[in-house]
């Protein structure tokens, strides 16, 4: 697309409080280097946060902004209008409450301005009401906290999405990948080349890829057998599959499960299954609101009660005490 007959693309990065350093960087980076490749400032951006202070990132770092909430509202009938607006997040985010932004967010959509987010932002546009049947990417961590607070939105451990007017990505190098195929829709892959060079990046990654390492390189492990047992574990979390239905669809026998995985994880499968769903539950709780014994459901456990010795016995400490320390610490 010819940039020079085509107005600049403005757009808008509202730092939520912890907001993410690294998607916040690699969203506007590439941004600055098409604008040093064409030549011109094509993409115009401008930073806000709701009162106007400066944006605390989740590493301490304070970024200066051009505007408050208030400020965008008095612009957006004026020729500084934005053609997208991001919002930019990271941790607590679900404990972030703005009526004022999310009846803006809302506005901006209603008068045809994209919006998106980075990191955890989705949770935000969720909150808004926009993510109802639409499909959208959210940092793995956060996403089983996610799909049970917003049933209706179609989320996926996607590196971005882009739903109609619509822009979500996991964070962290995520934004880069969703900034280019921005670029790219715009100017095309001659400028995305030139992007990547500058950056130092070897490939332009699909939405599809992976957030995560796959399980091999992740767990350290080779066995397929193992890796097939781990996935499907995994998988059925809410429900979790006995032993002998996990060796039906390996195609082992129960004995010859319980040894490969004392030699390979150095626990029995029973063991490591409960791992799994406790280290899922800890992120529910940490990244969620729901109460307990929601947690316990969701997780695969009969009683709220039995989720608790459970999880005391492996973490040292109640569900309770683990969300009333993350509480204080925000």
């Amino acid at each position: 697309m010819d940039a020079t007959v085509q107005r600049s693309r403005r757009i808008v990065f509202f730092l939520v409080p912890n907001f993410s350093m690294i998607a916040f960087a690699t969203a506007i980076e590439p941004l600055r280097l098409a604008n040093r490749h064409l030549g011109q400032q094509y993409y115009k951006w401008r930073l806000v946060t709701e009162t106007g202070s400066p944006g605390l990132a989740s590493n301490g770092v304070k970024v200066a902004v051009d505007g408050s909430l208030e400020d965008e509202k008095r612009l957006f009938h004026s020729d500084e209008r934005p053609d997208m607006f991001f919002v930019c997040s990271g941790v607590f985010v679900e404990k972030y409450e703005s009526k004022a932004l999310n009846s803006w967010i809302r506005q901006l959509h209603r008068g045809g301005v994209t919006v998106g987010a980075m990191c955890t932002g989705a949770w935000i546009l969720a909150k808004a009401g926009l993510l109802d049947g639409r499909r959208c990417a959210i940092h793995w961590e956060n996403l089983p906290g996610f799909a049970e607070a917003f049933p209706e939105a179609d989320v996926y451990a996607d590196l971005y999405e882009v739903d109609r007017n619509i822009y979500t990505c996991a964070g962290g190098t995520a934004s880069l990948d969703m900034m280019l195929s921005l670029i790219d829709a715009d100017h095309g892959d001659t400028v995305v080349n030139r992007v990547c060079e500058q950056a130092l990046t070897d490939r332009v990654r699909s939405p599809q890829d992976r957030q995560r390492l796959p399980l091999r390189a992740r767990l350290g492990i080779h066995n397929s057998k193992v890796l097939t047992i781990i996935e499907l574990m995994e998988a059925n979390i809410a429900e979790p599959l006995s032993l002998v239905e996990l060796a039906r669809f390996a195609g082992l026998s129960r004995r010859q499960i319980e040894r490969l995985f004392r030699r390979t994880m150095g626990r029995s499968p029973a063991r490591y299954y409960l791992e799994l769903r406790l280290d899922r539950a800890r992120h529910l709780l940490l990244q969620s609101n729901l109460p307990v014994v929601e947690v316990a459901v969701a997780c695969g456990f009969v009683s709220a009660s039995h989720f608790s010795k459970c999880y005391r016995e492996f973490y040292g400490r109640s569900p309770l005490t683990e969300r009333r320390e993350r509480e204080s610490a925000t």
